[in-house]
């Protein structure tokens, strides 16, 4: 692997470093973008059972804050409980708009590593184009420098579309789970506010 990135010369670093970028950032949403950690199952049923015994105390409340962005959401309308429906929905919705600005977290990141990585190979390419045509002399071309140019250019296309590719599958993916997941918070705070005012069983 070394050897290669000599070869590749001093454009792979970049590459190298946005590279071990890409990957903390997948590691880092693939673990914070886990169903059972923004949505958990029977958290709604819970909050409905526990309401329905005789309110939420104030501790309680601070429990189901802490405990899931969705459990933030229902506490939010749960404080505002005693005022009207719109106003609960409001207390939702702005609860529900920071909690979906925090599952985004990272990902322009990444979209803008898959969109530069091509860039950034394409940049290499021309640093290697540049040391062949550095390399003609009057008496001819240095086989070895013409060599290198060449690996310099071929590497590094190579390694930024090796980059480009994954982080793009990745970054599409987590963009679809956090749009699947705001829609299924929203539906969830619906029912609790239709619940709560009597409209629903």
């Amino acid at each position: 692997m070394f050897p290669i990135i000599l070869a590749a010369g001093w454009p792979i670093w970049l590459l190298l470093l946005t590279s071990i970028i890409a990957v903390a950032l997948i590691i880092e949403r693939a673990t914070a973008l886990r169903r059972t950690k923004i949505v958990p199952p029977g958290l709604l049923a819970s909050v409905i059972g526990d309401y329905r015994r005789g309110g939420m105390t104030e501790e309680a409340l601070r429990r189901l804050d802490a405990h899931s962005p969705l459990g933030r959401i229902f506490a939010a309308g749960l404080r505002n409980v005693a005022s009207s429906r719109e106003v609960m929905r409001e207390a939702i919705e702005e609860a529900g708009r920071g909690a979906a600005h925090e599952l985004g977290r990272y990902l322009t990141s990444l979209g803008t590593i898959a969109s530069i990585s091509p860039l950034m190979g394409l940049f290499g390419t021309v640093v290697g184009m540049i040391e062949i045509f550095g390399s003609a002399t009057p008496s001819g071309n240095n086989p070895q420098v013409l060599a290198h140019g060449i690996s310099v250019a071929l590497y590094n296309t190579g390694f930024g579309l090796v980059i480009a590719i994954p982080s793009m599958i990745f970054y599409r993916h987590f963009r679809a789970a956090v749009d699947g997941l705001v829609i299924e918070m929203e539906q969830q705070a619906v029912k609790l506010v239709e619940v709560v005012h009597g409209e629903r069983r």
